[in-house]
């Protein structure tokens, strides 16, 4: 099966425009994330869907620099975009990411796959029940399942939030989560980048691991935000948007 990692991103957003091509160390945040998913070991490609609007270029020059896919599709419809994306470059198994989340382990990503190619289930993820910090979510399915999930519903969740139609039906797709056995403090932590403050942390934590080691792991950022818990209550407040 040939298995894409598909990152979704655009410079548009409500709560914190641009933070797609964001500078950490000067170097935009999707150029860190393509650099982290390169690692993962299962993957055979790398898609960045973004959309066809004009302030995108950006978005796909970025992902030519980097030797990665791109896409431009719909901005409102984004499981259109990722579907037409993926059936472009011919995926077998979708990984779908988002450049909300620069952190991404790559050995998540393997551990993720692994199992949805060991199972052949129609959805396997790692955040269906909160044990991993926020920002280090993956979720793979099939091409063909996304295609079908489709031709089935047009609702305007459903058509914004990807995969959200496979999850809530159990009833019709085969659906497993992986849970860590990280501490419950762990759980939901903010590694995800919404606002100014979670964009802070993520920042922080690149610019204090990244020059000894680029390819640091989750338990990497977890020993260091045990040395510096303020970084925890930066963005604590902050409240993650439901699908529904």
């Amino acid at each position: 099966m040939k298995v894409a990692v598909s990152i979704e991103g655009r410079m548009a957003s409500s709560r914190l425009p641009g933070k797609t091509m964001a500078p950490i160390m000067g170097r935009p945040m999707l150029a860190l994330l393509i650099e982290r998913m390169k690692l993962a070991k299962l993957v055979n490609e790398i898609i960045v869907a973004t959309t066809d609007r004009p302030e995108d270029w950006v978005i796909q020059e970025m992902a030519e620099f980097m030797g990665v896919k791109c896409f431009r599709g719909s901005n409102d419809d984004l499981l259109d975009r990722v579907l037409k994306a993926n059936q472009k470059y011919g995926s077998d198994l979708i990984v779908e990411v988002t450049a909300d989340c620069p952190l991404l382990d790559p050995i998540l990503v393997d551990m993720v796959v692994q199992k949805a190619l060991e199972t052949g289930y129609d959805y396997v993820a790692n955040n269906l029940k909160l044990t991993y910090p926020r920002g280090l979510d993956v979720r793979a399915f099939p091409t063909k399942t996304l295609a079908e999930v489709a031709s089935i519903t047009n609702d305007p969740a459903d058509r914004e939030h990807v995969s959200l139609y496979i999850y809530e039906h159990p009833e019709r797709y085969k659906v497993m989560n992986l849970e860590s056995r990280l501490p419950p403090k762990w759980h939901g932590t903010r590694l995800t980048v919404d606002t100014s403050e979670d964009f802070k942390v993520v920042k922080a934590v690149f610019e204090s691991l990244y020059p000894r080691n680029p390819a640091f792991g989750l338990d990497d950022i977890l020993a260091l935000l045990e040395l510096r818990p303020e970084l925890l209550n930066m963005n604590r407040h902050i409240q993650q948007r439901a699908a529904r």
